[in-house]
């Protein structure tokens, strides 16, 4: 029996922005959990298998590309997910609800009226109680996270980003977490 060849090795993450001519030959379709990778086996929806082989962590967001060594490339798409699409009755209403988000240290898509979080009944109550709506709807989360955060500014009706509060030291990480201290 023969050895199978090995798999392609994508090495490199190409940002959406940096994003040059290139033969694009696959894609791969991954939520925001699946997103934050460093070596793992996928495989593209049009069939080719390649192990992704980062020198360390990084978050692929929908649009990125993966440089396999032989150059051509792999299109990362954001999976629609089940969110909570949160609104207020006015500016600073929402601007509330974000401070009593980011003050859990969760993810978040920050838009222009709205804020899209990962679909939680606990904050769903929390933003009803605080006279915010939380409907739920299906599509890409693409909340700001990772080192490079700030990297490429989007342009148009939204803009991204991890909702938090002001409270001395920076998030560079797209995933819940725990402290050590309080916020009250």
């Amino acid at each position: 029996m023969t050895a199978s060849p090995p798999l392609p090795r994508a090495t490199r993450v190409i940002r959406r922005a940096d994003l040059g001519p290139g033969e694009i030959v696959d894609r791969i379709v991954l939520d925001h959990g699946d997103r934050h990778r460093r070596r793992i086996a996928l495989e593209g929806l049009g069939g080719l298998a390649f192990l992704l082989d980062l020198p360390e962590p990084a978050m692929l967001e929908d649009g990125d590309a993966l440089r396999l060594e032989d150059g051509r490339l792999v299109w990362v798409e954001a999976a629609p997910e089940r969110l909570l699409e949160i609104r207020a009755p006015d500016p600073r209403a929402l601007k509330r609800l974000i401070w009593h988000i980011g003050n859990r240290h969760i993810p978040a898509e920050i838009g222009e009226d709205a804020v899209w979080i990962a679909h939680d009944h606990v904050l769903a109550a929390m933003v009803e109680g605080l006279g915010g709506t939380a409907r739920p709807v299906v599509r890409p989360f693409r909340p700001e996270g990772g080192a490079y955060a700030g990297g490429h500014a989007q342009q148009g009706d939204a803009h991204h980003g991890h909702a938090h509060h002001g409270h001395g030291h920076d998030h560079h990480h797209g995933h819940a977490h725990h402290h050590g201290h309080r916020h009250g």
